[in-house]
């Protein structure tokens, strides 16, 4: 297997778990993976959010950790990365207002490179205007918006996964060893006992 190259889009108030379990699973598999913010610089932090199912009629939301990026942003070049992640949490709904994030998104999807997104992540795509024709799983307060961008929602359990071609989405944090495993069998990356 040839390591990967990924690049995370994150920023303040992405979701905890997220953010830091598929950065610290993807480099245990021996991928590197470049997080950014846009505006913040390798070394800075952004505040996460962690998101938890308790009865309510959505989600709570709690402070979560600091998580320290490994790159600069403005040095970013879609180019020279092999796949993209976005984490959910509230993060995408501000990127999805930046024209440079829109830009990266838009070279991931053309070029037809892998691209896992869960939660709140299909809000950037849906903003990128990637989704038309495809069909993809997110949290389900984001359905409206799936299904505005001309793409099927995929409404699938809290702990699965969906894949349609080189995307993989899921609902939430819960699914993470199910997104997880078919974003790494996209990325074509073996795990041998």
């Amino acid at each position: 297997m040839a390591a990967k190259k990924i690049l995370m889009l994150t920023g303040d108030f992405t979701e905890d778990y997220e953010t830091m379990v598929p950065f610290q699973a993807l480099q245990m598999v021996g991928h590197t993976v470049h997080a950014v913010c846009p505006g913040k610089k390798g070394g800075e932090q952004v505040r996460t959010a962690i998101h938890d199912f308790e009865g309510d009629q959505t989600y709570s939301e709690k402070q979560g950790h600091l998580f320290t990026l490994n790159a600069d942003f403005d040095s970013v070049r879609g180019e020279d990365y092999d796949a993209l992640v976005i984490p959910g949490g509230r993060a995408p709904e501000y990127l999805r207002l930046n024209p440079a994030v829109i830009a990266l998104v838009q070279h991931f999807a053309s070029a037809d490179k892998p691209i896992a997104a869960i939660c709140h992540g299909a809000q950037l795509l849906a903003a990128a205007g990637v989704l038309s024709g495809r069909s993809c799983s997110a949290y389900p307060a984001c359905a409206p918006e799936v299904r505005a961008a001309h793409a099927e929602y995929a409404d699938i359990e809290v702990d699965q996964a969906h894949v349609d071609g080189n995307l993989v989405t899921a609902p939430a944090w819960p699914a993470h060893p199910n997104w997880l495993a078919k974003f790494l069998e996209v990325l074509g990356t073996r795990i041998a006992p």
